[in-house]
């Protein structure tokens, strides 16, 4: 039996599922990002008892196959963006039709209509998020970021970063830097 939970997007989430599922002695269930496998059906009172703790963590059980398609998608989209090693080399259309076995047109569709926006911002915010945490890092200089986040240019990503969050990476960068000091001149 397989169960969809929405908002399930980090390691953290899938530990605290884990420990549901152990508290209600449900034996050999799977965890991974937006999905829960279990080997047998569960019974209707321990799956509601399920959903009221997922409540409790801010996750909810997705019933409808809309909502599971949406999750399926920023899952996949969080997994590429935030997880994997490299970005695929193909468009990030071509990559989610083949990830999740339809074609991008109704993906996307169904992604704006519920959501009211689409799934290149979607990625785009999830890129910046990205480009935030590996500036707070200072382990790759903003070209390498451009590069591995497959930016056509630094400028590019500039642009994008500045549009989402108001600022340019390098003044970003440094307020990460004042915010460290004056925390040690506590």
């Amino acid at each position: 039996m397989r169960i969809y939970i929405k908002y399930m997007v980090s390691l953290r989430c899938k530990m605290m599922v884990q420990e549901e599922i152990d508290k209600l002695g449900l034996q050999n269930a799977v965890v991974q990002l937006g999905t829960v496998d279990f080997p047998d059906v569960i019974d209707q009172d321990k799956l509601e008892v399920f959903r009221i703790r997922l409540s409790h963590l801010g996750l909810e059980l997705l019933d409808d196959k809309k909502s599971i398609l949406i999750e399926k998608i920023k899952n996949t989209i969080t997994e590429m963006i935030h997880n994997a090693e490299e970005q695929p080399k193909e468009n990030y259309s071509q990559y989610l039709s083949e990830k999740l076995e339809y074609d991008y047109t109704y993906l996307s569709n169904v992604f704006s209509e519920v959501n009211g926006y689409t799934i290149q911002h979607f990625i785009i915010l999830n890129k910046i998020e990205k480009v935030k945490e590996l500036l707070l890092y200072n382990e790759l200089n903003l070209t390498e970021i451009a590069y591995k986040l497959n930016y056509s240019s630094v400028g590019h990503l500039s642009y994008q970063f500045k549009k989402i969050t108001g600022l340019a990476p390098s003044f970003y960068k440094q307020l990460k830097l004042k915010r460290k000091k004056n925390l040690e001149d506590l």
